[in-house]
């Protein structure tokens, strides 16, 4: 009879593999040939006018041109290495996350082609995450210099999703509804593929074409509460608030159609379902998780304890957007910040293995070869290769140097651009 006991290395390996392929799962129910075709308009007796925005918006205009037999035509935005090959859909490319000149003169291009609608065309907008950035038009009095330093010091600052692109929004000349106001009179639907907890939709990308419910003294209060007094031209822009955003009584949107494609919900039910089939009972702690990367971290790994010591397998699930603020000089990002915190707390415990990565395959700033990371994974030995290897998780930490960390001891998961985003997704297994 054999009473040797498992083999550690063994273990960690099969459970790299189905966290690896959970997250890929997740992934999948997000992408645009899946979800695009399930969703699209009757013919218009017009024009199909096609706009976009978003990490996605080259495979959303993919999946449109493979399953759209009529004539259409028009113009995308996505982040630069995005891009796809299309044949009728111009597809561009643009700075994220910071804004560059690709996404104003995008954003341009995007106001004129919904200017150009008649009464009998449809305006198709496919929506993304990322969209902010990628399509940034200043508003009157603004330059992209302004747009470009406030996004700086909001990323810096911890702010989350939600509260930069309220600031956005009242520095755009296209967000908060602004560009299905200059498609009308004719109809514009909105595809969209939720990035943002709540799946608000005046969140997802600021906005551009739904009603916003914040206000220019929304706006100035965030940059107070985080203590950004700059550029001047934006605060005065705040402080003059002339040009509100588009609200819900406005008859520029009255012909303006949202429609949800994709939902984090629905990556963690694919990822729950491949869990449970795997054996793990499942915890989810919701989709819509807000908060400082490195504390969210630290409260999961005692979460996790818990969950241990009731015994038999468990998978904790969460997803959202968390957030860095950034006091060091080292790289990485918020699901990269979040995995290293969690393992400083787990503190090498053998029952504990875990993934965190952002859904579109960048987590933050990029690795040392310029590419992207989606996130990182720990093991139960995470702390000793790591010391080994002459590395000091807490210091890591300290240094915002989650993704120089991972990347030392080969546990950074490099996915390439998975042309969707449906946020941050992570699982802690135990048992």
């Amino acid at each position: 009879m054999n009473t040797a006991p498992p083999d550690p290395s063994l273990e960690d390996a099969e459970h790299r593999a189905l966290l690896r392929r959970v997250f890929d799962v997740a992934v999948a129910t997000a992408r645009p040939e899946v979800c695009v075709p399930k969703y699209l308009p009757p013919k218009p007796a017009g024009r199909l006018i096609v706009t976009g925005a978003g990490k996605a918006a080259a495979a959303m205009a993919q999946a449109l041109e493979a399953n759209w037999d009529g004539p259409l035509s028009g113009a995308v935005v996505t982040r630069h290495g995005y891009g796809l090959p299309t044949i009728r859909i111009q597809v561009l490319e643009a700075g994220h996350p910071v804004p560059d000149e690709g996404s104003e003169q995008a954003a341009r291009q995007m106001l004129g082609l919904a200017r150009s609608a008649g009464p009998d065309d449809l305006v198709l907008f496919l929506l993304s995450g990322g969209g902010s950035a990628l399509m940034a038009a200043p508003a009157d009095g603004l330059t992209l210099a302004d747009k470009q330093a406030v996004t700086k010091a909001l990323l810096a600052s911890g702010a989350p999703i939600t509260e930069i692109n309220c600031v956005r929004r009242h520095l755009s000349a296209i967000k908060g509804g602004r560009l299905a106001v200059a498609a009308h009179p004719a109809p514009i639907i909105t595809l969209a593929i939720s990035d943002v907890p709540g799946d608000d939709p005046e969140a997802i990308a600021s906005g551009p074409t739904v009603a916003d419910p914040s206000t220019f003294a929304d706006a100035r209060a965030i940059l107070k509460k985080y203590n950004i007094d700059g550029p001047l031209p934006v605060i005065s822009h705040l402080k003059d608030a002339v040009d509100e955003t588009a609200k819900d009584d406005d008859p520029g949107l009255d012909s303006a159609e949202f429609r949800m494609i994709a939902r984090p919900a629905e990556m963690l039910a694919a990822a729950k379902a491949e869990l449970e089939q795997a054996g793990y009972k499942t915890v989810l702690l919701g989709d819509d998780l807000e908060g400082e990367a490195r504390i969210v971290g630290a409260d999961h790994a005692a979460l996790a304890k818990q969950h241990a010591e009731e015994g038999g397998r468990v998978a904790i699930l969460s997803g959202g957007e968390l957030t860095v603020t950034i006091a060091g000089r080292g790289r990485g990002g918020p699901n990269r910040e979040y995995a290293l915190a969690l393992a400083i707390a787990l503190d090498g415990d053998p029952r504990f293995t875990a993934i965190a990565c952002d859904t579109d395959g960048a987590d933050g700033a990029p690795g040392s070869d310029g590419g992207d990371v989606a996130g990182g994974m720990i093991t139960p030995d995470t702390l000793s290769r790591a010391q080994a290897a002459g590395l000091d998780a807490s210091a890591s930490l300290a240094d915002n140097d989650a993704g120089g960390f991972f990347e030392r001891l080969g546990d950074a998961v490099i996915t390439g651009g998975t042309q969707t985003n449906v946020n941050d997704f992570r699982c802690i297994l135990i048992g």
